[in-house]
């Protein structure tokens, strides 16, 4: 192999990888992005089911603290036993049953810890879900959110509300 040739594979391989890398990296955190979004998204779907068949000041379960305690740092992590057993995730079927685009089973490896923060008075009633995980283990922790309500008169009932906050989803 003549050095011209030796450079032209070399440049060749060198624009592949260029093009690869990031691509491939961008591919393996967007896997990982899908948990807190479907998580998140069941985590809602049970709040309102929870608040449809209740008054207003009772309409969500009491919050709960961030489940596990700290999110996994860089690695997917499966919780001990009874890790999910708290009322308020039992309450809100959470997390479901494993099954395509959703959550984690309890017991099931995942890279993030949920939270749920409930705000309940007479007349209106709400619901902070909360995910937090650090996706390459370097102490930067990635944040999705979402909120509902229950307001009382209104005939549309509980609902989750439109959108979701996200802080360095990447990080």
């Amino acid at each position: 192999m003549t050095a011209l040739e030796a450079a032209i594979a070399f440049s060749i391989t060198g624009s592949v990888l260029a093009v690869a890398v990031p691509a491939f990296v961008r591919d393996l955190h967007g896997s990982r992005l899908a948990e807190p979004v479907a998580g998140l998204g069941a985590i809602g779907e049970g709040a309102v089911a929870y608040a449809a068949s209740l008054p207003i000041e009772r309409a969500f379960p009491t919050s709960v603290a961030l489940t596990p305690l700290h999110p996994p740092r860089g690695v997917l992590a499966a919780d001990p036993p009874g890790t999910w057993q708290a009322p308020t995730w039992v309450a809100l079927h959470f997390p479901p049953p494993r099954t395509s685009g959703r959550a984690f089973a309890d017991g099931q490896a995942h890279a993030f810890a949920f939270g749920f923060d409930s705000m309940l008075s007479p007349l209106r009633s709400g619901f902070v879900a909360h995910a937090h995980g650090d996706l390459d283990g370097d102490g930067v922790v990635s944040t999705f959110e979402i909120r509902g309500h229950a307001v009382a008169g209104d005939p549309s009932g509980p609902s989750v509300d439109p959108g979701m906050f996200i802080q360095d989803e990447l990080e």
